[in-house]
């Protein structure tokens, strides 16, 4: 399972009790809200796409959405996301659990302006019923994120 991976990553930096587990489905932004207990735009949505056959992952507010001409811009091409049953073999996680962290090598993240409104957000941690609290700052360590982007909208 994914969670365990993600446990196993966080472990290297004493931080693995830190995951949250739940009894119940976190996969969408309004269940993983309602199971931690925050509003729904403070949940991490990590989005993933093919750019040029390279997969790549977008962590966005989760009251943001891709803006597919901010995405042209920014990547040079058209938006399109990684197919439901390709994304355990490209990323590491299942729909439902994907996040920046403990996937495969070489997948570049990338961290939307939508999360620096927030003091702390909740990115999923591999599992449809999982997350992990964290500051900005450690969203940025902890993912080896690329750079920030501006591609999101509906968010200010």
């Amino acid at each position: 399972m994914s969670v365990e991976k993600v446990k196993e990553y966080f472990e290297q930096f004493g931080m693995s009790d830190r995951v949250l587990e739940f009894d119940r489905s976190s996969e969408t932004v309004d269940l993983a809200a309602q199971a931690v207990g925050c509003e729904p735009k403070q949940i991490t949505k990590t989005m993933s796409f093919l750019v040029e056959d390279e997969p790549i992952l977008i962590c966005l507010a989760g009251d943001a959405r891709i803006a597919n001409a901010k995405y042209k811009q920014e990547f040079g091409t058209k938006a399109k996301m990684i197919s439901f049953d390709d994304v355990e073999g490209l990323i590491g996680h299942q729909v439902g659990g994907v996040c920046p962290f403990a996937i495969r090598e070489g997948v570049k993240v990338y961290l939307d302006e939508s999360l620096k409104r927030f003091e702390t957000v909740y990115p999923a941690a591999g599992s449809g019923n999982s997350a992990i609290e964290m500051t900005i700052p450690e969203l940025e360590k902890y993912s080896n994120y690329t750079k920030w982007i501006d591609i999101a909208k509906d968010w200010e």
